[in-house]
């Protein structure tokens, strides 16, 4: 049983109870290496949660191809199966790192932690780009209130709700560590794509009921993040983003509603978020922003 020692006048914890929290600590990614012990890595290191394919795949490429420094940590659920990152890997060797991560499988998300802190000490930027509009024979956006179901609800929230603030959450120590360091901007970012949809005070057509509360939750949940990291003094900004209407594969069954001229390319899209993500500011913190910079209502 592990007990409380007496050593030079002071009670401290016994050895054995002091290496379980150090182990646990490891897991959790909350014991960090010394800054001392890794480079400052020029150009910073950015994650990618989501990169396999869509907008999340996009913003992998664009912080490659368009920027000549810098790191990327690409995640998703089957890296062996992610041909697109492959073909970058095999581009940008030494600048790529892929590994699995599924939003799902918190056991995974310590992972992955680990692994950037071991490999990297630190981030200065995480992108939750990983979300669900509709899985055939699985779920459906809702176009009425009958056609709601608990399992659609709950799959929706699990994977575009809990599985952000999961990741937020064991990436957390890293991104405190990294701030802005490598970068042009004074500290590290985290965004959260989110959808217009989500808005409460911009819902006036309603439906798509699982899908638009999964990303009120998100909204909600980066908020509360915010705030607290604003209170911890923490070099770490929270914003949330709405890409617009994107030529994906989440969006394809969808388009033929979509006025001309707002459908745009995952090129144009992450272009305008990337330009949002570059200028945030300590005051951009628990915002919400349109691919346009326009601020959207809660």
């Amino acid at each position: 049983m592990n007990t409380l020692v007496k050593s030079g006048g002071a009670w401290v914890v016994s050895q054995s109870l002091a290496a379980v929290a150090l182990r646990k600590m490891r897991v959790s990614g909350l014991a960090t290496s010394s800054s001392s012990s890794f480079p400052n890595w020029e150009g910073g290191v950015s994650m990618v949660q989501g990169a396999s394919r869509g907008i999340g795949l996009e913003f992998v490429r664009q912080l490659l191809e368009n920027y000549k420094k810098g790191y990327v940590v690409a995640t998703c659920r089957n890296p062996k199966e992610a041909t697109s990152l492959s073909a970058l890997k095999n581009r940008f060797s030494d600048r790529l790192f892929i590994q699995k991560l599924d939003v799902t499988d918190e056991t995974t998300i310590e992972e992955s932690a680990e692994s950037v802190r071991e490999r990297y000490g630190s981030l200065n930027l995480l992108i939750n780009a990983a979300g669900i509009l509709s899985i055939p024979g699985v779920l459906q956006p809702e176009t009425t209130l009958n056609k709601v179901e608990k399992s659609s609800l709950m799959l929706a929230y699990e994977v575009n709700a809990v599985g952000p603030i999961l990741t937020m959450k064991h990436m957390w120590p890293l991104l405190k560590a990294g701030g802005g360091s490598g970068t042009d901007r004074e500290v590290a970012v985290v965004a959260n794509l989110s959808a217009r949809v989500g808005s409460i005070g911009d819902n006036r057509l309603g439906g798509w009921h699982s899908y638009r509360a999964s990303k009120t939750a998100l909204n909600q949940l980066t908020k509360n993040v915010s705030v607290e990291l604003g209170r911890r003094k923490d070099p770490v900004v929270c914003i949330l983003l709405h890409p617009g209407t994107v030529d994906t594969d989440l969006s394809r069954p969808f388009q033929k509603n979509v006025p001309e001229g707002k459908l745009f390319t995952r090129e144009y899209s992450v272009q305008k978020l990337l330009h949002i993500i570059n200028n945030a500011k300590k005051q951009d913190n628990g915002k919400f922003f349109a691919w346009d910079g326009q601020e959207i209502p809660w």
